[in-house]
């Protein structure tokens, strides 16, 4: 998992940026539009089993920034996660923003499918937030859950690393399972939740190498 963390002059930073602005041309010159759509149809003609449908609106709702802040300010108060916890707050909220402002520069529509599953108890949320930016709400690229997911999903696995060197790894279904959440309630497109998860590893990489996140391995043999 040590490669999971880099800064601003290591290639894994310069090649997901080149990565990310890739994904982001291939949107906003609608390039993929076709591909997007054609998976988009798909998904909206196929949702409406009861069981399938609860559990996808339960995953994308665990995406939400209100829960993922609650869980980092629940670490942030545990002296021995501290350093977890400020890592966490620090990417949830930039990571929050950012995508905001990406989405209003970009202006891609969310998909204009209505969603025909069970309904849920809440409303689906959207989450977007961006200062003196209109628009940002209705706006799809790229997927704030998407990139909140896998900050989530990449921070614990690394915590846990040192003790489940293998088994850490599994915590990288949920933000597979977040971003599949996402189309399948019809909030985003693929190429939405791929350009979210790219942000959120870089975001994460960068971050955690900037709190030291690394710290804490050696604080637990001490």
């Amino acid at each position: 998992m040590q490669n999971w963390i880099f800064d601003f002059r290591s290639r894994s930073f310069v090649l997901l940026v080149i990565l990310f602005l890739i994904v982001l041309g291939l949107v906003y010159f609608e390039i993929s539009e076709g591909f997007d759509q054609s998976v988009i149809s798909f998904v909206a003609e196929n949702v409406g089993n009861p069981v399938l449908d609860i559990i996808m609106q339960s995953i994308t709702e665990s995406g939400d920034t209100f829960y993922m802040l609650g869980f980092g300010v629940i670490i942030l108060l545990i002296k021995k996660t501290r350093r977890i916890g400020i890592t966490l707050m620090i990417l949830m909220l930039l990571s929050t923003l950012l995508t905001g402002y990406i989405k209003c520069g970009v202006d891609r529509d969310r998909p204009s499918f209505d969603y025909e599953g069970v309904p849920f108890p809440v409303e689906i949320s959207r989450d977007t937030f961006a200062m003196f930016c209109e628009g940002g709400l209705d706006a799809s690229f790229p997927s704030g859950h998407a990139a909140r997911s896998v900050i989530f999903g990449i921070v614990l696995a690394y915590v846990l690393s040192d003790r489940f060197p293998r088994g850490c790894y599994l915590l990288f279904a949920y933000p597979i399972l977040v971003s599949l959440s996402r189309i399948y309630v019809l909030q985003h497109f693929p190429m939405d939740v791929i350009g979210g998860a790219i942000l959120g590893i870089l975001l994460t990489g960068v971050l955690a190498h900037m709190t030291k996140l690394y710290n804490i391995f050696d604080k637990s043999k001490t």
